[in-house]
């Protein structure tokens, strides 16, 4: 009786986490947006504009994980995080399940 519960547990706990990227992806909720791409350095630049504003820049870097820089107060200009002077706050994607 316990090893099926466990299974269960364990199925219900990997499907919650295979949704958790999407939910985190700043870009999820821009299909309208005009997207602009440009490499430098070997690193892939995509900005995310809805009506000309700036939203959401998406760095891939040629080595290490892709982050986010984000504008969240809608001014069109990336954020600063708290305490931190002008340093742009950054969200990796740790890891991906899925496709």
């Amino acid at each position: 009786m316990r090893r099926p519960a466990l299974i269960l547990v364990l199925a219900a706990a990997l499907a919650g986490c295979a949704s958790t990227p999407a939910a985190n992806d700043p870009t999820a909720g821009l299909e309208g947006a005009d997207v602009t791409t440009r490499e430098v350095d070997g690193d892939r630049i995509e900005e995310y504009r809805v009506q000309g504003q700036l939203h959401v820049v998406k760095v891939t870097p040629r080595r290490g994980p892709t982050y986010y820089l984000v504008d969240r107060n809608g001014d069109g200009r990336l954020d600063s995080s708290e305490g931190e002077g002008t340093v742009s706050p950054v969200m990796w994607k740790l890891f991906e399940w899925g496709n």
